[in-house]
């Protein structure tokens, strides 16, 4: 009998090291990290006979190799950074004042000139030009601050409503079959929302792998009971066509999963091209995307292009706070989930007890099965208000254009990217090798006492030779801002006081 949906009840401490007007430098607390998920089966029981460490320890405690927090621990000045891949290890303090600071003509004249900064409400702070979280929108952020108010009043009711709504004109889809989602979570549930409820125990599933985060969403599967095959791809780069097609041709697959965008590498994924190819060698495969650092500033035709499945979050290019998990699933998608045989391999992941919710919310109805934020909700319909006042088209063309920018410049600094080829390259985020003899604990404080905040590297085999810029949402789509500009000028500042000396 197939599964019936009603059958089921409804960094680290972190001390700042840029200065703000003079003020004495505060420790912020650490940043939420995107975790990968664990097998039970794959920790040591008690009394097991075993050297090797449970996965899911603290990354910065001795003889715990983990994968977890390893995502912005680059400001911390004693422990290592940002990645348990890594040695390296900074002073308590690091005197920046008597280093030489020279600013480039050259490549400023490749950037926007107008560095004039924004009229912003907000305190002064460091620039965040990360992968996510971004810089915020101060209509955003005062969305926060509404008062509290019940969930399941009239005047929220329509706002959760027409948010759901808006997502609709985002990802691009006109079907009335087609399901958001809006959850309380960070983008990570999204993989757990596919694994609990689009794939069953068993079930094949191709893992299309581009970097750690597509690891990390085989690791999710194969914890619901997933069979995954992973095509990996060497690191910078994305399967090829004929890889894909190869691997489709071997087995009868579930799902296909490939990540838009993956913020380890920086490594764009051609999503038309493969659920071209996905339907015409595998019709009856489903094709789930992974658009975390995707969605708002990388095209998503989600009708257009054939897909089953995007899930995101709504910190990145979207441009709302940390704290909700978003996602699309098409027709076939919800019918998958109603042809289950078993239940889903979840409680508050399970579309059984989320989709009535978020289709009585669309329809202006209150209901009721787990509490969501009514803050975070009224800032993301906030962030979606503004992004679909203007074309999406325009938006898109936007983040192109700023890319370019700061692609340009790396290469005036003689630094190259980790995605190499230009037609694989994101244009919400580059990742950049460092000169040789220069790491991230060199350049990340340096950049920090500059007022702009980067990113360490994540991936395990380049962890310590590459840093991430992250240019989406208002940083990219408001050049009055000046945020990439004082970027990239505090980068070859940076490296010069590392010893680096660009190409003339």
């Amino acid at each position: 009998m197939p599964f019936s949906p009603g059958s089921i009840a409804a960094s680290g401490a972190a001390r700042t090291l840029c200065r703000r007007l003079g003020q004495p430098a505060r420790a912020s607390n650490p940043a939420a990290a995107r975790t990968q998920t664990r097998s039970w089966t794959s920790m040591p029981r008690s009394g097991d006979d075993t050297t090797d460490p449970p996965q899911n320890q603290d990354a910065s405690r001795p003889n715990h190799p983990a994968r977890l927090s390893l995502i912005q621990r680059h400001l911390r000045p004693v422990l290592p950074i940002n990645t348990p891949f890594t040695v390296e290890r900074l002073p308590d303090t690091i005197a920046t004042s008597l280093l030489p600071r020279s600013v480039s003509r050259r490549l400023l004249s490749i950037l926007s000139p107008n560095m004039s900064s924004s009229s912003s409400s907000q305190p002064p702070h460091a620039t965040l030009l990360i992968p996510g979280p971004i810089e915020f929108d101060d209509a955003v952020l005062n969305a926060m601050s509404h008062y509290s108010e019940s969930h399941v009043g009239p005047a929220f009711v329509r706002t959760f409503g027409e948010t759901l709504s808006m997502l609709r004109k985002l990802f691009q889809t006109s079907d009335p079959a087609a399901q958001p989602f809006v959850l309380s979570g960070s983008g990570t549930l999204g993989w757990d929302l596919v694994a609990a409820n689009i794939v069953e125990p068993g079930d094949e599933v191709l893992v299309l792998g581009t970097g750690y985060f597509s690891d990390g969403f085989a690791d999710c599967l194969r914890v619901y009971g997933a069979n995954v095959t992973e095509l990996r791809a060497p690191v910078g780069t994305r399967p090829k066509p004929d890889e894909i097609e190869a691997a489709l041709k071997e087995k009868k697959f579930k799902a296909v999963t490939v990540t838009h965008v993956d913020t380890s590498t920086g490594v764009l994924s051609d999503l038309p091209t493969v659920s071209s190819l996905v339907r015409r060698v595998s019709p009856d495969t489903l094709v789930v995307v992974d658009g975390v650092c995707s969605v708002a500033c990388e095209e998503i035709d989600f009708d257009a292009w054939g897909l089953d499945a995007v899930v995101t979050a709504s910190q990145k290019a979207i441009g709302c706070p940390a704290g909700l998990s978003i996602s699309m699933f098409s027709a076939r998608a919800m019918h998958a989930f109603r042809s289950r045989q078993s239940p889903p391999g979840a409680y508050f992941a399970s579309m059984a007890n989320w989709t009535p919710i978020m289709q009585n919310y669309e329809a202006f109805k209150p209901s009721y099965f787990a509490t969501p934020s009514p803050q975070l909700v009224r800032a993301l319909h906030t962030a979606l208000t503004q992004i679909l006042a203007k074309p999406l088209a325009d938006r898109f063309a936007l983040h192109r254009a700023a890319s370019n920018r700061v692609k340009r410049a790396v290469a005036a600094l003689g630094l190259k990217q980790v995605a190499a080829h230009p037609d694989e390259q994101a244009h919400g985020m580059t990742a950049i090798y460092l000169p040789d003899g220069v790491t991230p604990a060199d350049v990340l404080p340096r950049l920090a006492s500059r007022g702009v905040v980067f990113a360490g590297g994540i991936h395990k085999e380049i962890a310590s030779k590459y840093i991430r810029l992250g240019h989406m949402g208002v940083s990219a789509t408001d050049p009055d801002r000046g945020d990439l500009e004082r970027a990239i000028l505090a980068l070859e500042e940076s490296l010069a006081e590392c010893g680096y000396k660009k190409p003339e």
